[in-house]
Order: structure tokens, then C-alpha cells, then sequence
């Protein structure tokens, strides 16, 4: 009933939205006065919003990015952020415990470095792309514009937005040879000449080459864009979220190390019990003011109200001489209520033959959290237990346990309050100097309970930072930039998502990462562009353990990466990603190893050739060189060789068939592990073949 109810309202939002004409004019007019906006001129006032807060082109930011569109999300067939960062460079998946996006920026993971329309995206789940215009990926920390956190990077989802003057509406439906499904819907109602209604939704039903692997998603996103006058825009959005999938750690690394291949096919846990539900609400507003030709004014409040629980159970230990593995678990829930406000005013003007373009601004977060966990232990009397030890041919019989020891309760109240202010500076035509400082203070309290309800501690915390950034851009010519940039971020002991604070880590101040960074972008010609950059990320803190005595932490990576992209002719366009990375971890007992998930080589490169004027054909592959699993560096996973093509064929001006191939060689791979024995084993050979129709 309730996969009917969904399929149901989305096929009355099919029905409601099937209006008006085909949406390529109004399409090619959002993608032109985007790519004006952040590549090739000066805007002062745009409505559409990007991670960087001001109009600046790319090829003036200090920075390493990588800018995914919707058209190259559908063309590669991507339907989730890890499917993108396979493709962009200095950037890779972690497994993210099965549960939520997980990406490694520099050797740095984060479960927090994500953005909507520039507003922070703070709880951990996965994140669907039914409704996103381009996603864009910022390489190094930049505490300036993001706050804490982003320790190597960003992610920035731009949403669709209503199109004034235009009615369309576009369907989707996807079904791949796993048995999984998709139906996906984008209509756009101009109210008028001032308004404008978008409705995008989505309903997925998940299957994968993983026994037992299954799941529904829906989610919907209305939203109304309305002109109160000539200077001014307003957009309102509400978006709905309900997510339900399995949950599947991987299998353990034998006596060499690495992934055991023969036991691919096994799942590691209790299936009746491992899965997650996910259940947001947010409600997002975005006022853009032009109050003269020099100064614009963009207000935003984002409110979310999330429900999250998951149940895993997972291989902690493995003895390959036995074949005994240990199954350990726990259920963990979270309830999150969040609020952020935050107001930019932002300037064009000229001092003298200077040119300046100024954003200051500042933004409240405060923000609710309960999370409670409990855990499975075979002898819940004795303590110190937890897990049951089992040999794999028994696998079949782990069925019915519970999560009978308790875990933690906590009870969480986070304020931030910032302040910041960056100046963009052209000194000449050919050089630009960046300027700019944060303030940041956080207000931290959580409450410990005990498994009576009693109160077991209360700490708090309060840290106070202000980060820097400085860039230096010169440009010989229009076309090319030299730049090179200081930037900085920080991560409060609390971590990334607030949920506790240890007591061997109270007081410390928060851990520190800088970025130095140098770097080319240059369009080789009006559709070919690259963009290269070295870098050095390094990360300064310390832990305690609650006696005391404390440990410095420390990790320093060096890299390079290099993207060209564009028309190489006018039928074959490509893109192509490599990046070299070398790490050192120190000041541990791990001194002198290398990172965890952290490929020393990877590559990516995807082609499009259009054979006819209704065939196409795509052609990609991504490396991914060996990593260590953890920071020991005793267990690794191997490199890797993926091979994805695809098919186009316009059936009709309105109508096209698509087909995506993954895997096209049937590679066994394991992408990436949460712990030793823990890996995952990545997709085999699969297709998806997708209609979609404009109206």
C-alpha cells in the first residue's frame, strides 16, 4: 500500500503537470545565463545561486572546482552523489557505514560537507538528484564562505527553480537488470508574468547484485518563484523526504590483506534486520534584493525537522585459518531539528581604477539533536562481549538477534553564530588579490543519559575562531588564470554532526586544516577548458584520553589534479580527470604511514560521440589506484579498472531512449571499506534503459 500510494502521487503529479510546450528553449536560456554567470562575464545581479556567494567566473577563483550539469547527470546516468565523485578528480567515495553519503576530499572524509543552494545540508543521509540543475564540487577547506567543517572540500546541490514564462513538463522512467526502477517528473506553471511553479519528484525502487538488497525512496520538491518587483525575487521550497534501503557492510580481508574474493556473494549479517528510514522536512526560503546598480542583498532561512534510524549488523573480526567471523551491531536513531539564517550583502563598485567586488554577510545556526544507540552483544551479562563469533557456512542461521546493551542517549544544542567578509580585488586587468576573515563561535551543550532516563553528565563547550583566505589571481590574458590561495577550516571536537563530545577531548581547541594551493585554468579555445592545481592539505590536532594525556594528530597530503573538458569536435565532446595523491600521517602511533583512502593515482574520462543526428554514443572509464583501509596500513583494498558506456537515440523532437552500461567488462571491485573487514564489493556488469519525454 504504501509503494502504491507513492507510485499514485506520482503519476497525479505527472497528470497535474503535463502542460504547455517542450522546455529546450527554456532550458538552453537557464543553462546560457548560468554559464554567464559563473564562467564567462561579470553579473551583478543573478538569481541563481552558487557555492561562492559572489558573481565570480570560474576562471577567477582561486580554487579547484569541478561543475557537474543536469544534462551530464543524465547523460552518464548518474542517480546519486558517489556516482559523480567516481568521475571528478581529488575526490573519492568512503562507504559511509551504508547510511549516507561519504566523500574523501584530499584524504580528508566528511559526512558534513554538504550544501544546498549555498545553505549548509547538515544531516547524514543519501541524497537523491531528481531535482538538481548542476552540483558543484570545491576542492580545499574554505572556512570563509562554509563555516566549519568542509576539512577538503564542499559539495553545493543548485536546485531547479521555477521559469518564468514557460510551461513544460518532462518524465522519466528508468529500469535496470537488477530489477530496480525509477519514475521521475519536472513540470514547470508560469502564474503570469511574475510567477512561476516547479514541481519535480521522484520515486525509486532499489535492487542491486547484493543478496537481499532492497529499498524505496520518494521524494517531492514544489517550489514558487515570484517576481515582487523589478529589483526583487523570491523563492519558497519545500522538499519531502522519505528513504527506506538495506544496509550492506561488505565482506572481511583475508590473511594477505585484501578483499577475500571468494566470499563476494555472502552477506555478512542479519537481513531481516539491517535497513535505514530517513524522514526530512525542509523548508527553504531565498529573498534576492537589487538595491542599485552596485549593491545586491540575498536573504536565505532553511528549516529542517528529520527523523533517522538505522540498523546494521557488520563483520568486526575474521580469522581466515578457521573461517570464523565475528558479527558485531547496533541501532542507532536520530531526531534533528535545525534552523539557519543568514543575510549577504554584496557589492561591484570601483575606488579610483580598482575594482572591487565585496560579500559580507552572516549566518545562526542553532540546531536540536536526540540520538540514542544500542548495541548487540551475544552475552549481554558479561561486559565487554559484544559481537558473536560464527563460522561463514553458519551465516544462514544469524537470524533474530537483537540490540540488547545499551548503548548512549544524548541530548544536543548547537548555536553558531558568524561573521564574515571577503574582498575580490582587480588591481589591473591581469591581477586579482582575494581577501578575507571569519568569525566563527560555537555553542555547545549536550546531555548524557543513562539507560534508567537519569542524567549521567552534561558538558559543554564554547569555541571561538576566526579563519583567513587569501588568493592571488594573475591573468595574462582573458582566457588563462595563474593563481595561487591560502585557505584554512577548523572542526570542533564535537565533530561533524554534534551528536557528543568525549571527556578526554573536552577543552581541547578545535582540530585545524590549511590549504595551499596553486593552480591553471585556461580555455584552450571557446569549448575546450583546463584546469590544473598542486596542493599541499594539512590537518593539526589532538585527542585525548580522558587522563590527561593527549596526542598530537597530524596528516599532511600533497597532490595534483588536472581536468580538461569540452567539444573536442563538433560530434565528440569529453571530459577527462587524473590526480596524484602522497600522504604522510605523524605524530601517532601510526608516524610515518600513509592516509586511509587515499589512492596514490586515479583517473576518470568520459567521451560522447554523436554518430548521426538522432545516435550518440558514450564510452567512459574511471582508475582508482590501491588504497589502505585504515591508517595502519596493514589492510588494503586493490586498484581498479571500471568500464561504463552508453546509447542515445532520439525517437522523436520529444521523446528519447537511453541506455547506460556499468561495468561494461564485469569487473570484481571493491571501491572503497568503513573498517578492516568491511569492503565493499562493487557493482557487477548491469544496464539501465531510460525513456524520457518532453512536453
Amino acid at each position: 500500500m504504501k509503494t502504491l500510494s507513492r507510485a499514485l502521487l506520482v503519476a497525479a503529479l505527472s497528470g497535474a503537470s503535463a502542460f504547455g510546450q517542450s522546455p529546450e528553449q527554456s532550458d538552453a536560456a537557464n543553462v546560457e545565463e548560468l554559464d554567464a554567470f559563473v564562467v564567462s562575464e561579470r553579473f551583478l545581479f543573478n538569481d541563481q545561486v552558487n557555492a561562492l556567494k559572489t558573481p565570480t567566473p570560474i576562471v577567477d577563483v582561486p580554487q579547484s572546482m569541478s561543475i557537474t550539469t543536469s544534462d551530464q547527470i543524465k547523460e552518464q546516468g548518474f542517480d546519486s552523489i558517489g556516482d559523480i565523485v567516481d568521475y571528478t578528480p581529488g575526490v573519492n567515495n568512503a562507504q559511509g557505514e551504508g547510511h549516507r553519503d561519504a566523500v574523501v576530499f584530499r584524504g580528508s572524509r566528511s559526512t558534513g560537507s554538504f550544501f544546498i543552494d549555498g545553505v549548509r545540508d547538515d544531516i547524514e543521509h543519501y541524497r537523491s538528484l531528481y531535482n538538481v540543475e548542476q552540483l558543484e564540487i570545491l576542492r580545499g577547506p574554505n572556512a570563509l564562505l562554509f563555516g566549519r567543517g568542509g576539512t577538503g572540500g564542499v559539495i553545493n546541490r543548485v536546485t531547479k527553480k521555477g521559469v518564468f514564462g514557460e510551461n513544460f513538463t518532462e518524465h522519466q522512467l528508468s529500469v535496470d537488470t537488477f530489477g530496480a526502477y525509477t519514475a521521475q517528473i519536472d513540470g514547470n506553471l508560469a502564474i503570469g508574468e511574475n510567477a512561476a511553479v516547479r514541481v519535480n519528484a521522484f520515486y525509486d525502487s532499489l535492487a542491486n547484485h547484493r543478496d537481499y538488497f532492497d529499498g524505496e525512496r520518494f521524494g517531492v520538491n514544489p517550489t514558487l518563484r515570484y517576481k515582487l518587483g523589478e529589483q526583487t525575487n523570491l523563492n519558497l521550497t519545500y522538499e519531502y523526504n522519505d528513504h527506506e534501503r538495506f544496509i550492506d557492510r561488505g565482506i572481511p580481508t583475508g590473511a594477505n590483506g585484501r578483499p577475500i574474493e571468494a566470499l563476494a556473494g555472502v552477506y555478512f549479517g542479519d537481513p531481516n534486520t539491517s535497513d535505514t528510514q530517513f524522514e526530512g522536512h525542509v523548508v527553504r526560503a531565498a529573498l534576492n534584493h537589487r538595491i542599485s546598480d552596485f549593491f545586491k542583498t540575498r536573504f536565505d532561512l532553511a528549516y529542517g525537522d528529520y527523523d533517522k534510524a538505522y540498523d546494521n549488523f557488520y563483520a568486526s573480526a575474521y580469522d581466515p585459518t578457521t573461517q570464523l567471523v565475528t558479527l558485531s551491531g547496533y541501532e542507532d536513531s536520530t531526531q534533528r531539528k535545525s534552523l539557519i539564517l543568514s543575510g549577504n550583502l554584496i557589492g561591484e563598485f570601483e575606488t579610483g581604477a580598482i575594482e572591487h567586488t565585496v560579500v559580507s554577510g552572516f549566518e545562526f545556526l542553532g540546531s536540536d539533536n536526540n540520538n540514542d544507540r544500542m548495541r548487540f552483544d551475544s552475552d549481554p551479562v558479561t561486559p565487554g562481549t559484544q559481537g558473536e563469533t560464527i563460522a561463514v557456512s553458519d551465516l544462514g542461521t544469524f537470524r533474530g538477534r537483537t540490540f540488547n546493551q545499551f548503548g548512549d542517549r544524548t541530548e544536543a544544542d548547537l548555536s553558531v553564530v558568524s561573521f564574515y567578509v571577503q574582498n575580490e580585488i582587480a588591481l589591473s586587468d591581469h591581477f586579482d588579490v582575494i581577501l578575507g576573515a571569519r568569525y566563527d563561535r560555537f555553542d555547545f551543550e549536550v546531555d548524557s543519559f543513562a539507560q534508567d532516563g537519569s542524567l549521567s553528565s552534561r558538558r559543554g563547550q564554547v569555541d571561538e575562531e576566526i579563519t583567513p583566505r587569501l588568493g592571488l589571481v594573475f591573468k595574462p590574458q582573458e582566457n588563462i588564470s595563474l593563481y595561487t590561495s591560502y585557505s584554512k577550516t577548523f572542526l570542533p571536537k564535537s565533530g561533524e554532526q554534534f551528536a557528543s563530545i568525549s571527556g578526554g577531548n573536552l577543552g581541547l581547541e578545535p582540530d585545524e586544516f590549511i590549504n595551499l594551493e596553486a593552480g591553471l585554468k585556461w580555455d584552450l579555445n571557446e569549448r575546450v577548458s583546463l584546469t590544473t592545481a598542486i596542493f599541499e592539505l594539512e590537518k593539526d590536532g589532538a585527542e585525548g584520553d580522558g587522563f590527561g594525556n593527549y596526542d598530537s594528530v597530524a596528516i599532511e597530503v600533497n597532490g595534483f589534479e588536472a581536468q580538461i573538458q569540452g567539444e573536442v569536435t563538433d560530434t565528440w565532446s569529453m571530459t577527462a580527470g587524473y590526480s596524484y595523491l602522497d600522504g604522510e600521517v605523524t605524530g601517532t602511533a601510526n608516524n610515518g604511514n600513509r592516509p586511509r583512502e587515499l589512492p596514490e593515482h586515479a583517473f576518470s574520462i568520459w567521451n560522447r560521440y554523436q554518430l548521426t543526428e538522432k545516435l550518440g554514443l558514450g564510452l567512459g572509464a574511471i582508475y582508482q589506484g590501491e588504497t589502505y583501509i585504515n591508517e595502519n596500513n596493514v589492510k588494503e583494498l586493490p586498484g581498479f579498472v571500471r568500464v561504463d558506456a552508453a546509447a542515445f537515440y532520439e525517437i522523436t523532437e520529444d521523446l528519447r531512449l537511453q541506455i547506460n552500461i556499468e561495468n561494461l567488462t564485469d569487473e570484481l571491485y571493491f571501491p572503497h571499506a568503513h573498517g578492516d573487514h568491511q569492503a565493499t564489493v562493487g557493482e557487477s556488469i548491469n544496464a539501465t534503459v531510460s525513456l524520457t519525454a518532453r512536453f
